[in-house]
């Protein structure tokens, strides 16, 4: 399996408001990204992901941003 491509934090910010997230706050160092959605059971749910604002996100910290963020892994290739 091919590497995964390094990430700014910036870059991965782009990438979430580019599929629906909204930045909601800054808390130190980290982004706080939100989306609304439509669960299951036809109530709205949110789902929040903090983002490291670094210049280099590690390779486990951008894998947990994608599985917390439930995009596909091949948007962020």
């Amino acid at each position: 399996m091919p590497k995964r491509r390094v990430f700014s934090g910036a870059q991965v910010c782009k990438i979430l408001v580019l599929n629906g997230f909204e930045e909601k706050r800054r808390k130190g160092s980290h982004r706080i990204m939100q989306k609304r959605v439509l669960g299951d059971s036809g109530k709205y749910a949110t789902i929040t992901v903090p983002v490291p604002d670094h210049k280099e996100l590690r390779a486990g910290t951008l894998s947990e941003i994608i599985r917390q963020s439930k995009l596909p892994k091949r948007l962020f290739n």
